[in-house]
């Protein structure tokens, strides 16, 4: 069995990707690493070099203006590393997500185990969303409970829309899930890191007359717009233990005025009650 990483990258320094931790995450698991790097006008091609690794290959790419719309530079970008791939698995992994090392095993005995499999397309992740700082994740309907993080290569497999998740010819893979998780650390940057962040990658899905319209103009991130937050008490990958040391965030929990609307309560109540999320978009179907 063979396993290929894929990701693509953009502006790691300048934005505050873990790119560095997430491509290190699962690296162990994998024969091969395909990193595409857009024109970055920062530190990333040093981020990149500095991991060191002889399973890592590298191709360049310039993004198209015409494709920012919508986020499709997104699924493009993804779509090259992935055609670059040779492994039967292809793990694909954001910059901002990492994966603990105490699902490794696990995974890999989900890749084994399914093989020969063909039913089986993708392997389907939890995810947990970190948010404001380290310490808090999300946890409200807005934000997308699982993902496909592994894929079967050579069945047509690609990225959709905006490359969060996975489908051959717009119909949804079929996977199996798999109690691990994936660490999304996307929305726990510094309040004046996030606010130029977010106002960048609205400009890959909406026109500058959108944002100026409807992103404030504000230097820092306000993260009372989310519903549900939580302290988090596990422990982190340990490939962030640096970040988690030095980590500059001041956000607290009970610091945050948090806005939920009656709808929103509702909704929360009945998930809490039996489990179900209402109208949950899942963009795949799970097979035994």
């Amino acid at each position: 069995m063979k396993v290929s990483g894929f990701t693509f990258i953009k502006n790691a320094v300048k934005y505050d990707f873990p790119f560095i931790e997430s491509v290190n995450s699962i690296l162990p698991i994998c024969d091969e690493f395909i990193i595409v790097h857009g024109d970055s006008d920062d530190d990333t091609s040093r981020i990149i070099e500095s991991i060191g690794s002889p399973k890592i290959k590298v191709y360049n790419t310039v993004w198209n203006p015409e494709l920012r719309k919508g986020g499709i530079i997104l699924s493009q970008q993804t779509n090259i590393a992935l055609s670059k791939t040779t492994g039967d698995w292809c793990f694909y992994i954001q910059g901002d997500e990492v994966v603990h090392e105490k699902y490794i095993d696990k995974i890999k005995k989900a890749m084994f185990e399914n093989l020969e499999n063909i039913n089986v397309e993708g392997l389907l992740f939890n995810y947990l969303h970190f948010y404001g700082s380290y310490n808090y994740i999300a946890t409200s309907r807005q934000w997308y409970r699982r993902e496909i993080r592994v894929v079967r290569n050579k069945i047509g497999v690609r990225s959709f829309k905006d490359a969060q998740g996975f489908r051959i010819h717009d119909r949804k893979l079929r996977v199996k899930f798999i109690d691990a998780y994936i660490y999304h650390y996307g929305w726990a940057r510094p309040p004046q890191v996030m606010q130029t962040k977010v106002k960048y990658f609205h400009s890959l899905w909406h026109s500058k007359d959108w944002i100026e319209k409807n992103v404030p103009n504000k230097v820092e991130f306000d993260f009372s717009t989310t519903e549900t937050i939580q302290a988090f008490t596990g422990t982190h990958p340990k490939v962030m233990e640096n970040r988690i040391k030095n980590q500059v965030s001041d956000f607290k929990l009970d610091s945050q005025i948090i806005k939920k609307g009656f709808k929103r309560n509702l909704l929360d109540l009945i998930e809490k009650l039996t489990g179900y999320r209402i109208g949950e978009y899942k963009n795949y179907k799970i097979v035994k």
